[in-house]
């Protein structure tokens, strides 16, 4: 049980990396690939069907860890607070800004709804680069400090920004294509680029892990045999939706609808 608790944990964590870094990276990213009120319409609508299935895809990952690991998860909590606080409220400006962009008055708060979605994905990727720096360093219970925190936490932000041009290529038409396609290169196909981030934010949370020993963590056997058969149940389903809405949503986009 321990060995599948561990492998759910890296399964989830590494999903929301892959996934939802392509929205986050595309949001960091708005204000220059799209010009326009109507270009920024069409690039969020790039990633519109696909936040909220990607983003469940963070809330496993703390159930898993809260009922697996809640040694884990009780000093993530505790040493991580001040890192926790700007990434989850990132994570909440950016969701209200794509909920409420076209339901204001008017072009200035299409425009205030698009800092607020451009200002929460760039704080969700430094936050997340921040909280890995302690966490690569093998120190779960204090906040990273210094020019390693710094560093980290840049460079995250700019593997979230080049994932989410890969996935730009993949879904935009028109000039906000051709922006992303600039800074992406000429690869021979638009999802190398997409395949290449892929991998390496997918092995992010996977050296952490080996950093962290989160086996070492887990909860008891009576524990882990009850969740663990429960979340295999639940993960069956949620990878199949989540496989059903990149397939429905697999086409470019060439309107700002979904909003």
């Amino acid at each position: 049980m321990d060995t599948l608790a561990l492998a759910l944990l890296a399964f989830f964590t590494t999903g929301w990396f892959v996934l939802a870094g392509a929205d986050i990276g595309t949001g960091m990213l708005t204000p220059y690939l799209g010009r326009t009120d109507r270009e920024r319409r069409l690039v969020l609508a790039s990633f519109a069907p696909f936040f909220l299935g990607n983003e469940v895809w963070l809330v496993a990952t703390a159930g898993v860890l809260a009922g697996c690991f809640p040694e884990l998860e009780g000093t993530l909590l505790t040493g991580q607070l001040p890192v926790l606080v700007p990434l989850l409220t990132g994570w909440i400006v950016r969701d209200i800004g794509l909920w409420t962009r076209g339901r204001g008055p008017g072009p200035r708060w299409r425009a205030f709804c698009d800092g607020a979605v451009t200002a929460g994905s760039w704080s969700l990727a430094l936050a997340t680069g921040w909280l890995l720096a302690a966490l690569l360093t093998g120190r779960p219970y204090e906040p990273a400090t210094g020019p390693t925190a710094v560093l980290t936490a840049l460079a995250v932000a700019a593997l979230f920004a080049a994932h989410g041009l890969g996935f730009a290529t993949l879904r935009l038409t028109g000039l906000p294509y051709e922006r992303a396609r600039r800074l992406v290169g000429r690869a021979r196909r638009p999802w190398h680029s997409f395949a290449l981030t892929a991998v390496l934010l997918g092995g992010l949370p996977l050296a952490t892990g080996g950093a962290l020993a989160p086996g070492h963590h887990t909860a008891d056997e009576a524990t882990l045999a009850l969740l663990v058969p429960a979340l295999l149940v639940v993960t069956v389903p949620l990878v199949g939706v989540q496989a059903w809405i990149w397939h429905a949503f697999r086409h470019r986009v060439t309107g700002p609808s979904y909003l």
